[in-house]
Formats: structure tokens, C-alpha cells, sequence
């Protein structure tokens, strides 16, 4: 169906893509991953011809019908469910040339043509996939200038898939859904008939939708069968035996130059010196494996403050004279919780999280706090507030003080993996990804007990996200957290917290289960092929362990964060003495194998080789040491 050829593009002096080809076949539904900056965006670009390529070339089958999510959302006074509506162009233009036709035969022509494309179920078709994304019949008659960006780019989306495409391309459609939205368009996607290629950096949908990846390595496009999760294992043994096959080739090399050196000058040896030469000249040089280097969080520690940090009695709050958005929050933060706030968009979740870092003031009720309490403030909101003229040194220097030295400024900057080079870089110069960092840094600059994160991931590849998981599973504070990323709420999250019916209401589950219950409840509780949550939540529930107290989950997850410290300090110790004794031992090796040692009489060609196998002893025991922590850590 698509055919990418010998694709080359520049972007600037960057080489995005060099010779790069692919093949997607009809029903084929892809995954475009890549690091941040690989070129995913700048492809799909490409396929729909809004940039021309340098070199190669991409074809399509046929008269191939591409649908992508516009730029720029429809607003204005036209109502929802009329854009969505128009967002099928056919139907549109033969609607309005019904309207003026006085020619009968083309008039049943244009009839016969609009109940072959099902005309008459537009309008339901476009309700049905807009309350999916969570507008009710109310919101779908209202105009889309009262929405916000995040609204209308829902609208777009609905637009391009109620168009129903031969090829749908989707750019991070989960970027503005909520978990509620989120779930609907994973069904959605899954039943969609025809050709989908999507990039995206949420992991759970690229599981559930995808059967095949296309990942961008090294400026080409390799394929893979599957979804992400076997992507990763599949890569992972590509990549394994390539190294294998390259240290197998490297140690032949080496072999074989330490002959010729050895032997070269000797006439006896002539003969056989020249014939390993010619066997080194066979095998080529020796390819490096590609590694992606990988970018750690690590938030600072603060110090332990007493539970409850935070408490809410009865508390009401609203944003000027408007109704109250919440009502009568009766609940408390304690220093190791991690709770994840649910619910759709506008239920009132960044209230709830603008309300714990105090942007927010109680009309009601009492909120309750030691003095001590640093709270740190993350929001994609904040990005607007950035200086792209200046630098994250600069940032972060004017944001912890004057009193801040430079090596404090540079030390906060690296927890989030900005080099020298990276922090003295214009804001307006850096990824997506790189600005969510830079804000990270910020907000963690004091150390905070209580980490507020407002939709933390966007912008972040599945490398940084990983990261982020690493961090905030190894933070010693209080975090709340809101994201549509399921894959992050299961990995971080012991609590979740809804957000309905102006209320904040622990819920008592995980996140699966929530999902089944919003399955459940769309379904109007009716039985039924529900899929696997569904079934799995049907299950009998003494199946399930009771879960223990919250005191009780609160005091084990401290627990396990003190048993892990200790390890992981460990791990950290045992990983730099590997290294430096690996360093010792190719410094020696690199002597062994020099021909000057032998000829030198101040070498003594024997103390070197009693001192690599002692190395050698050393680096075995260390590592089996690692071993042993990493396990007892894993278990931890």
C-alpha cells in the first residue's frame, strides 16, 4: 500500500534519512518510534507531501484516500458535530451540490453516491465518535470557538477519523485525552479497518494497537512484527548477537595483528605473516554496535518531615466568582504516598493539584500544612513562562538566587541530563523533550516533600519516560500526579483518586479496574464480549487478596524505598569499580599487545600478564557481586 524508497533528507546540516526504505501493507497497523529529533514527525510529513524529500522516493497504491489531524482546529461559531460532519469532504460537496442541481440524472447520481457512502448515518456516526472523546450532546451543539485549544483538537481528531481513510496518520494522538478518552480511542483504533500509521510515545497504546513497528535507527527504517513490547525483546536479540558477532570478529583481528607484528620481519614467518594479513584485510573493519545513550532523572532528596504533610477538612474551591469546581474535599497526603488523579478533562484535576501547591485558595473549609512543607510545581502550562532567548543555565541560576553558585546551578541541571554544552543552549533552540526537563529541573530545584505533576510525559520519548518512572519510584517525597500515560500510573501510582462530580473520592482498585468500570458503564452494565479487563474484572473476587491497609501500604512502600537505598548505593559503587578495573585491564592489554614491550628490557612482559589475570579475578568477583545486589535490589 505504501512504499517509502531509498529515502534521503536533510534537515539543515542533519542527516535525517539516508537511503532509508519501508513497506507498509494494506491493514497494517504501525507504530513510527524513534529518539526524539529522529525524523518520526518530518516522515509522516513526507508521506503526505507538505515537504519533498532530497533523495528517493515514497508511492502510494492506487487512489489512496490519506487522512491526518489538521494543525490548526476548527473554531469559530460553526457547531462541533457540524465540523466533524465536514470533515468528510465527499459527502459535504455532494450535500451542497444536491442543493442546487436541477439536472434529475445527476440528481440521482449524487443520491445513489451518498447512500453508498451512508449518508444518512453521518450524523450519528459523528455523534457516536465525539462522545467517545468525551462531549455529551450538549457540548457537540455548541459552538467550537468556546473551547479551549485542548477541545478543539479533540474536534480535529474526531474529524479525521469520523472521515474514515484509506491511510489514517496520527502524530501523539493521546497528546489532550484524558485515560477516559484515551480508552474509547484504543477500541476505536483497534476495530479501524484500514491502514494505520501513528507515532506515539504511549506504551499501553502501541501494545494494544499496533502489529508492527517501524523504528527510526540510524537514519533508516527498520521494520518489526508485532507490537512495541516485542519490538523491544526482538531489538534487544538483534542487538546482543551484533555484538556478539563484532567481539568474535574484533578478537580474531587482534589475534591474527599480533602474529603479523610479532612474526613479520622473521623470514621463516614471512610466508604465514602475509597470509594473516590478507585474512585481516577479509574481515573489514570492526562496525561498532549502535547504543542509544539514555537520559537519568533523579529528583533530590528532602528531608522526612512528619505524616500527614498536607490535610483537607471540608474543603470548597472555584475560580473567581464562578461556581465552585470542587465540593467539600475531606482528605490527607501523607510523606510516601503516590496518587494518581483520574477523571475527564475539566472534572477539575489541575484544580485539584493547583489547589495542594496553594495557586489556589479555599472559598471553603480548612487546608492544614507544617510550615516546612516545600512543594514542587509541574505543568505544560509553564512552558509559556519560558525565556527562549535564554539559556537553562540562566534559569535555573535566576531561580534558585543569587546565592546559588555555579556548581549548584550545573548539578541541578545534570540530574535531568543537561551537559555543560546543553544548559548553556537557547531555549528556544531545544526538543520538546528538553524543555519538560528543563521545567522538571525547576520545579525540583528546593528539594520539595510534595511533587505536583500535571501531565509530566508530553514531549518525553519512551527512553525519558522510563527515566521518569526511575525517578519518581526513588523520590523520597509525596508525589500527585495527573496523566493520560497509563503505562506511568501503573508503574508509579499506589493510589488513585477520581475526580467527578465536583468530588475527590479515593477509588478502590487499580488502574485496570477502573478501565473495566468505564467499559462497564458505557456498555450500561450490560454482560456481553467486553474484552479482557472486562472479563478479568468479572472475575470471582475472592480471587483477589484483600488489599491491606492504607496505613499499612503506606508503611511498606517506606519500607521498601529504605531497603533499596542502601542497595542502590551499592549498585552505584560496584558499577565505578567495574569500570575502573575494566580501564586497568585494557590499559594493560593495549601494553600486551604493543610490539615495543617486547623489545623494551625495562618491561617485564610477565609482571603484566600476573597483573591481568589479577584484574581479570577482580572485575569476575565484582561482577558477580553486582549480580547478587542487582537481584537483592530487583527483589527490594
Amino acid at each position: 500500500m505504501l512504499h517509502v524508497n531509498d529515502l534521503s533528507f536533510r534537515h539543515g546540516e542533519r542527516v535525517l534519512f539516508d537511503r532509508a526504505s519501508a513497506a507498509i501493507s494494506d491493514g497494517w497497523k504501525v507504530g513510527l518510534v524513534g529518539r526524539n529529533g529522529a525524523g518520526k514527525s518530518t516522515l509522516l510529513r513526507l508521506i503526505q507531501g507538505q515537504i519533498e524529500a532530497d533523495g528517493g522516493n515514497i508511492n502510494m497504491t492506487g487512489r489512496m484516500r490519506v487522512g491526518a489531524v489538521p494543525q490548526d482546529p476548527p473554531g469559530g461559531d460553526i457547531p462541533v458535530i457540524d465540523a466533524v460532519l465536514a470533515a468528510d469532504v465527499e459527502r459535504t460537496s455532494l450535500l451542497a451540490e444536491a442543493e442546487t442541481c436541477h439536472d434529475g440524472l445527476r440528481l440521482a447520481e449524487i443520491h445513489a453516491r451518498l447512500d453508498e457512502i451512508g449518508s444518512a448515518s453521518a450524523p450519528a456516526r459523528a455523534a457516536s465518535i465525539l462522545h467517545g472523546l468525551g462531549f455529551d450532546n450538549e457540548a457537540q451543539a455548541r459552538p467550537c470557538g468556546e473551547f479551549s485549544g485542548g477541545w478543539r483538537m479533540r474536534v480535529a481528531l474526531a474529524g479525521t477519523l469520523f472521515s474514515d481513510p484509506d491511510l489514517l496518520i496520527l502524530d501523539e494522538p493521546s497528546n489532550h485525552l484524558d485515560i477516559e478518552a484515551m480508552l474509547w480511542l484504543t477500541e476505536h483504533l483497534r476495530r479501524f479497518r484500514h491502514t494505520l500509521l501513528m507515532v506515539s510515545h504511549d506504551r499501553d497504546l502501541l501494545n494494544d494497537v499496533c502489529d508492527h513497528i517501524v523504528h527510526i535507527d540510524q537514519q533508516k527504517l527498520v521494520t518489526y512484527s508485532g507490537n512495541f513490547d516485542r519490538f523491544e525483546r526482538t531489538r534487544a536479540e538483534r542487538l546482543e548477537h551484533d555484538a556478539a558477532q563484532q567481539a568474535k570478529i574484533a578478537a580474531q583481528r587482534k589475534h591474527m595483528q599480533a602474529f603479523v607484528d610479532r612474526f613479520k620481519a622473521k623470514a621463516s614467518k614471512a610466508r604465514q605473516a602475509q597470509s594473516r594479513m590478507k585474512m585481516i584485510e577479509k574481515l573489514g573493519p570492526v562496525a561498532s554496535v549502535p547504543i542509544d545513550e539514555k537520559i537519568a532523572f533523579s529528583f533530590p532528596p528532602p528531608d522526612q518531615l512528619a505524616s500527614p504533610i498536607e490535610t483537607l477538612d471540608e474543603v470548597t474551591v472555584g475560580y473567581g466568582d464562578g461556581p465552585p469546581i470542587l465540593r467539600k474535599i475531606d482528605l490527607r497526603l501523607d510523606m510516601d504516598d503516590r496518587i494518581a488523579l483520574l477523571g475527564q478533562n475539566g472534572n477539575g484535576k489541575s484544580t485539584f493539584i493547583r489547589l495542594l501547591s496553594d495557586r489556589l485558595q479555599p472559598r471553603e473549609g480548612r487546608v492544614r500544612k507544617p510550615s516546612k512543607l516545600r512543594v514542587g510545581y509541574f505543568s505544560q502550562d509553564q512552558e509559556e513562562s519560558l525565556d527562549y532567548e535564554g539559556t537553562p543555565f540562566q534559569h535555573m541560576a535566576n531561580a534558585l538566587g543569587p546565592g546559588a553558585g555555579e556548581t549548584k546551578v550545573r548539578a541541578q541541571l545534570g540530574r535531568f541530563g543537561f551537559s555543560r554544552d546543553r544548559a548553556d543552549l537557547k531555549v528556544g533552540l531545544m526538543s520538546g523533550g528538553e524543555k519538560t526537563r528543563l521545567l522538571l529541573a525547576l520545579a525540583t530545584r528546593s528539594a520539595p516533600h510534595l511533587l505536583l505533576l500535571d501531565e509530566p510525559t508530553n514531549h518525553l520519548d519512551m527512553d525519558a519516560r522510563a527515566s521518569l518512572v526511575d525517578a519518581i519510584n526513588d523520590f523520597d517525597g509525596a508525589v500527585v500526579l495527573v496523566s493520560h500515560d497509563t503505562h506511568l500510573v501503573k508503574m508509579v501510582a499506589d493510589q488513585l483518586w477520581v475526580v467527578a462530580g465536583g468530588k475527590v473520592t479515593p477509588f478502590d482498585g487499580d488502574i485496570d479496574d477502573y478501565q473495566s468500570a468505564l467499559l462497564r458503564e458505557r456498555s450500561g452494565g450490560k454482560g456481553g464480549k467486553t474484552g479482557k479487563r472486562e472479563r478479568e474484572a468479572a472475575a470471582p473476587v475472592e480471587a483477589t487478596p484483600e488489599p491491606a491497609p492504607k496505613k499499612e501500604q503506606r508503611k511498606q512502600s517506606a519500607d521498601s524505598r529504605a531497603r533499596r537505598a542502601p542497595l542502590k548505593k551499592t549498585l552505584d559503587t560496584l558499577e565505578k569499580s567495574i569500570a575502573r578495573l575494566n580501564k586497568q585491564r585494557s590499559d594493560i592489554e593495549a601494553r600486551l599487545g604493543a610490539p615495543e614491550t617486547y623489545s623494551d628490557p625495562s618491561v617485564n612482559v610477565a609482571d603484566l600478564q600476573r597483573e591481568k589475570v589479577r584484574l581479570e579475578r577482580e572485575i569476575a568477583h565484582a561482577e558477580h557481586e553486582w549480580l547478587v545486589t542487582q537481584e537483592a535490589y530487583e527483589a527490594a
